[in-house]
């Protein structure tokens, strides 16, 4: 890290240049590779507002089921969304979901593609999506809901290699 009391100046991150002015990154000659990233995130809630969901009679409708559509629909939306991102063709990806009794769903987005940038934002961005979802399928009888807990799981591929974060467990 370079700069005072420990400030990062545009050389730092690869989204300024040496000047500090924002740019999209140039990865036009990296090779293409098989790129996976694993992300999870999770929306708290009223014991009641779970069994609704569990049991598929919330209001709405199938809330995991349009969760699930939404993060995936976001995923390939990202490159539109997050501005510097690179739009990307993507080759998979997955939204799944696990609930835990009282009031916590877990959601988990595995996305893949064969290039030269990453996933990690498709990943990141589809987890939120369908947090925001859920929260808004549900608003209607808990408002009190808490979407926490984004965060990268793993990475592979690419020039920076592999990532997995400490403590996260393999979802079956």
């Amino acid at each position: 890290m370079s700069g005072s009391e420990g400030e990062l100046t545009g050389g730092d991150l690869t989204h300024f240049d040496s000047r500090g002015k924002a740019r999209m990154v140039d990865v036009s000659a990296k090779g293409d590779t098989l790129r996976e990233a694993v992300a999870r995130g999770e929306v708290l809630m009223k014991p009641e507002t779970l069994e609704l969901i569990a049991g598929g009679t919330a209001g709405k409708g199938d809330v995991l089921g349009v969760a699930r559509l939404a993060g995936i629909m976001a995923a390939k939306k990202t490159g539109e969304l997050i501005p510097l991102a690179h739009p990307i063709s993507l080759t998979s990806v997955q939204v799944d979901f696990r609930l835990h009794p009282p009031g916590r769903v877990e959601i988990q987005s595995r996305v893949r593609t064969t290039g030269k940038t990453g996933v990690e934002m498709e990943a990141l961005t589809a987890v939120s999506v369908a947090a925001l979802t859920v929260y808004d399928m549900c608003k209607a009888v808990d408002r009190a809901m808490t979407v926490q807990n984004i965060r990268l799981v793993c990475k592979s591929g690419g020039k920076s290699g592999e990532f997995r974060r400490e403590g996260e467990e393999e979802w079956e």
